[in-house]
């Protein structure tokens, strides 16, 4: 159970976790579920179970790593609380892929024939209270470095499969992807991509709205989904990359202060 949530209405858009008295990390996570709220289609969107519980729905795994690095780095964090298919937090309002029609092949009967009105209800309801929420953690903790926790699927449907264990996405403030990048690429096990599997930076997109607009030291990290599909893992992860994290402050730290 979430730490502590904040109602908006009905909606419940997002949760937060407290975090330390001046923590040096502030943690969100886009898609952490797949939560339908009912007023959206009366919360079904016309998909099977099992295409829900996939990464079309949500970032599997992320939300629990998530929670486990805010538990291991004592740093505030805000999950979203609706499915990226309700409208995806993690784009610009004026991105053409913000309510997907077609995700991997699959179609989404609820959004199909979605207007602007209902685009607006929904950004309204879910997208603009969840960047509210991160805008005033953030605000309350301007040292902090932000980190955002995705998660991507081994391999979309008629493409090849994806190598990488873990990818960070970066804009071209390389200033946390940079050490973040060497401290993984130190274990010989993982393989580690730069802006893999796809770009790190969009017009308008939670990082470039939170990080790069505002000049805050930020990274993405992508976790293959399949490495942190349960508990185990996902608290296995959370201590490499809470590792990873600490080695990297104290290294910008360095840096900041010559």
């Amino acid at each position: 159970m979430p730490d502590s949530s904040v109602n908006t209405g009905l909606a419940h858009p997002f949760y937060e976790i407290t975090g330390g008295i001046s923590p040096d990390w502030v943690i969100i996570c886009d898609h952490a579920s797949n939560r339908v709220p009912f007023e959206v289609a009366e919360g079904d969107l016309g998909l099977a179970p099992d295409d829900m519980a996939r990464h079309i729905a949500y970032d599997v795994g992320a939300e629990g790593l998530t929670r486990e690095l805010a538990r291991l780095l004592h740093a505030p964090a805000v999950l979203s609380n609706y499915s990226r298919l309700v409208i995806d937090p993690n784009r610009g309002e004026y991105d053409p892929t913000l309510l997907m029609r077609l995700y991997d092949g699959t179609i989404i009967p609820a959004n199909r024939h979605a207007d602007e009105t209902e685009r607006e209800r929904r950004l309204e309801l879910f997208h603009r209270p969840y960047h509210k929420a991160i805008a005033r953690i953030l605000a309350g903790h301007p040292e902090a470095l932000l980190v955002s926790i995705h998660s991507f699927t081994p391999q979309l449907k008629g493409r090849d499969v994806r190598p990488w264990h873990v990818g960070l996405l970066s804009s071209d403030d390389r200033r946390m992807a940079d050490p973040l990048l060497e401290e993984l690429r130190r274990d010989p096990e993982l393989v580690v991509g730069d802006n893999e599997p796809y770009s790190g930076h969009l017009p308008g997109d939670t990082m470039d709205r939170h990080g790069v607009a505002p000049g805050r030291p930020h990274v993405l990290i992508e976790v293959r989904n399949d490495l942190i599909s349960d508990p185990e893992r996902q608290r296995a992860w959370g201590q490499r990359l809470a590792r990873a994290l600490t080695a990297t402050l104290s290294r910008f730290k360095e840096i900041q202060h010559g």
